[in-house]
């Protein structure tokens, strides 16, 4: 590849995002892509019953998501969003798909680490896949997930709870890296103090009912956004929409 000055290009375009939505079982991250601008979701686990959505049909291999990819790539279609509804359980599949690799009944039973090296592999293709769509159909990518406390050793701090993504850490951070976007939901919280008496007292959580979007990394939570979003934004993707737009629109006009 020849380099010049002639080759220089300006920064900052606004192509459509890559999303990571992850949170607790419940809290309406299907809803939410349900909003989004005319979505697919490739489904790997059945919660769509209470969404109507557009969906192909239940995903029992790492091949049929490839395939679902595919057929998004190669036929002529209208849709703007495609879903990964979940992460995780798609995850469960490539690790079922390295053990029949590997003529085993687990990826634990390859050993020395090797299965989830395998396994990024297939992760890597599949995200790929992701971003051939979203190249060359223009197409938005949200992939959904669970969340689970796991312990982080800060090494400026002593070691601490906090909620990330329910997947084996090497496919977390592969994730984590590939995304432009990842976002917390939960229930918001606020803390009360109480007296039980003989001059204690104990702080206790308590739920104020509101759904909402965590968009940047804090102690208790994993998250991150290549573009400046509030910190905190209703579970409900129209208000996500404008903030990411308005902050697009900043950015790309400068």
């Amino acid at each position: 590849m020849a380099i010049s000055l002639a080759s220089l290009k300006k920064t900052g375009t606004a192509r459509p995002p890559r999303i990571v939505l992850y949170g607790t079982h419940g809290i309406g991250k299907s809803t939410f892509a349900a909003q989004a601008p005319n979505p697919v979701f490739i489904q790997t686990e059945e919660g769509l019953d209470a969404v109507s959505a557009t969906a192909f049909p239940l995903c029992q291999s790492f091949d049929d998501i490839l395939e679902c990819i595919g057929v998004l790539a190669s036929e002529s279609h209208d849709f703007q969003t495609v879903v990964l509804d979940s992460a995780d359980w798609a995850e469960q599949l490539i690790q079922k798909r390295v053990a029949q690799d590997n003529n085993v009944k687990t990826i634990d039973a390859i050993g020395y680490g090797r299965g989830y090296k395998a396994a990024a592999d297939y992760w890597r293709q599949l995200l790929d896949g992701f971003d051939h769509l979203r190249s060359d159909k223009n197409m938005q990518v949200i992939l959904l997930a669970h969340s689970q406390v796991r312990r982080f050793d800060d090494p400026l701090a002593d070691p601490y709870d906090r909620y990330q993504l329910d997947l084996h850490h090497g496919s977390a951070s592969l994730v984590s890296e590939w995304c432009d976007i990842m976002m917390f939901a939960n229930q918001q919280y606020s803390t009360v103090k109480s007296d039980v008496g003989f001059n204690q007292k104990v702080t206790r959580a308590v739920g104020t009912g509101n759904r909402v979007l965590y968009t940047q990394e804090r102690p208790g939570w994993q998250a991150k956004s290549r573009w400046p979003l509030p910190d905190t934004l209703p579970l409900d993707y129209s208000k996500f929409a404008e903030a990411l737009g308005n902050s697009m629109a900043q950015i790309v006009g400068e």
